[in-house]
């Protein structure tokens, strides 16, 4: 998958540009292993399927080696979102299978909320109970939720957006602002090496038994994931051959890729840089990227992508969570400083002149907080590919073609960066008797629907709910967006041949020794093929790259959600 690359490809572009001008519930741990002290929350969610799945977020004691770099208390933990049947059994153990989830860039474990319930309900409708886990990493422990976490109990915007924003307290406690500098050092030394260790640790503790590992656990991912699991099936983690219970591949039965390959390394094979190179030239090159790392440990850019802006989309879900109907909320409570208004103009300027001259101004749109919400998400909005789902439109005043950063051509929408929907923007800014709404997946179509809006979708191409994304964007503990994605991780997935990985990157046939499944989205980006001999590949039309792990459960022509349906069909003996 192309992602890193296109991520680094636009932000590129966009920087020049912008330069220019629940109560706690302790269960006991499973015996087995180093790492132990597991605390298992069960938390509170609004989601269709919630009276089916249970969802709760487990964390492990798991600390970090002596020689990386200080860090906080929290960060010497592994966290997880688990999703089951409240029907079937409470150990995980005692399962069919255990879908284990790597997430992508920029990218939390709540991100598989809504895959994650829709597989539990398939496979338990074809008899079998399955679970579903989302792994959160470690950088993520730096994040403060306390305020969309207090919000989402008073009902009240103001809640979270005066502890970000303004310097008030909750329960004593005051927002520090976003981490840098010393506080962020450490995660130059976390990277694929960690990720892979810290999976194949989580799984130990959790099953200490090797044959159920073996026997129950689907790896896989979405995304970035994808690259991450292929390194995983690949990874020796003795570094002794001559023993292979500890091998990737025998830590699982088969793997899951959702728009993405499992495949070892680089997630941007066009960059021209090959996995793949000599030792005199691996060296040198793991040691530039390493000094990379620790100089940007964490991919923060002046504005779009930064630890900010990714909370600024998850206070944007919580606004239309608490009230989709409320109108200029989220905008006019966003500050007022560089990142967040050139953030703005990136997203939703409707052409280059509105981009360069911030007039008319973005925050004089009047749009309800789900149209707000989707303009930024939406495939028919959306400028970037890796961020698009197919939520919905516009509606309640005229649109207009969305120029900026390009036109829709076709050769634009070919390019496998911007995604194939062509783009709308509202026409009408300022106007107190205009007010965008937004129509939501099973809405395009109907009579709700303005007349230009055919000239963008149609109801096969829209299945993901904006109810569904906003509730995923901010009710679940460990959060959909990642504040600090760490740069060492990437440029780590370039180097399969880097000499720190030769004593543990043995197994270059691990992908091969099980069975895959890759579903890949119809839109959004371009894709590397499988290389797998016997992959079971599906396509799913209308599908962008975010839809599949937010795709709704019931589908606009009558079927269940394709993913998951997949996913429980994979499981199933």
């Amino acid at each position: 998958m192309d992602i890193v690359h296109a991520v680094a490809r636009i932000s590129t572009a966009v920087l020049v540009t912008v330069t220019a001008v629940a109560a706690m519930v302790v269960l006991p741990g499973v015996a087995g292993g180093q790492p132990g002290d597991r605390t298992e929350v069960p938390y509170i969610s609004t989601a269709p399927l919630a009276a089916q799945v249970a969802g709760s977020v487990v964390s492990v004691a798991v600390p970090l080696p002596p020689e990386v770099a200080p860090h906080p208390p929290e960060c010497d933990r592994l966290s997880y979102l688990r999703w089951r049947s409240v029907d079937g059994p409470a150990e995980s153990s005692e399962a069919d299978r255990i879908f284990v989830a790597q997430p992508g860039i920029f990218e939390g474990a709540g991100a598989f909320e809504s895959v994650a319930r829709n597989t539990v309900v398939a496979a338990a409708e074809r008899g079998m109970h399955v679970e579903f886990w989302a792994l959160d990493r470690r950088s993520n422990c730096l994040e403060d939720h306390a305020g969309t976490s207090a919000a989402l109990v008073t009902g009240d915007l103001d809640t979270a957006t005066d502890y970000y924003f303004h310097g008030k307290e909750i329960d004593g406690r005051r927002f520090e602002g976003y981490a840098a500098g010393s506080d962020i050092a450490w995660l130059a030394q976390v990277g694929l090496e960690q990720t892979l260790r810290d999976q194949y640790d989580l799984l130990r503790h959790e099953f200490p038994d090797q044959k159920v590992r073996k026997e129950k656990v689907v790896c896989g991912g979405h995304s970035m994931g994808g690259f991450i699991t292929g390194y995983f099936a690949e990874w020796d983690f003795d570094g002794d051959p001559a023993t292979t219970d500890d091998a990737g591949y025998n830590q699982c039965s088969g793997y899951f890729a959702l728009d993405t390959v499992i495949r070892a390394g680089a997630p941007f094979p066009s960059s021209g840089v090959p996995s793949d190179l000599p030792e005199e030239l691996a060296a040198p090159l793991e040691a530039f990227t390493g000094a990379i790392s620790t100089a940007s440990p964490v991919l923060a850019l002046p504005a779009v992508i930064n630890p900010e802006t990714t909370n600024m989309l998850a206070l944007t879900g919580l606004a239309a969570r608490l009230d989709p109907d409320g109108v200029n909320d989220i905008v006019s409570r966003m500050p007022d400083n560089t990142n967040v208004n050139w953030t703005l103009r990136t997203l939703l300027a409707k052409d280059p002149a509105m981009f360069a001259t911030g007039s008319p101004d973005v925050r004089s749109l009047n749009a309800t907080n789900e149209a707000v919400l989707g303009a930024i998400l939406d495939d028919n909005s959306q400028p970037l590919g890796f961020l698009q789902t197919s939520v919905g439109f516009l509606t309640g005043g005229p649109v207009q073609d969305k120029v900026f950063p390009l036109p829709s051509t076709p050769a634009t929408l070919e390019s496998g960066s911007f995604g194939d929907a062509p783009k709308a923007s509202p026409a009408v800014y300022g106007d107190p008797q205009v007010v965008y709404r937004w129509l939501d997946y099973d809405e395009v179509g109907t009579e709700a629907s303005l007349p230009e809006e055919s000239r963008y979708t149609s109801r096969a191409g829209e299945v993901t709910s904006i109810d569904e994304i906003a509730r995923n964007l901010s009710e679940p503990p460990l959060d959909f967006t990642e504040w600090y994605f760490p740069m060492r991780l990437p440029s780590d997935l370039a180097q399969s041949s880097a000499p720190s990985f030769a004593a543990h990157h043995l197994y270059r046939d691990g992908v091969a020794r099980n069975p895959v499944l890759t579903v890949q989205a119809s839109g959004g980006i371009t894709l590397p093929s499988t290389t797998h001999p016997n992959a079971v590949s599906i396509t799913l039309p209308g599908y962008n790259h975010i839809d599949v792990l937010t795709a709704a459960a019931d589908q606009n022509d009558g079927r269940g959600e394709a993913v998951s349906q997949a996913l429980a069909e994979f499981a199933t003996p």
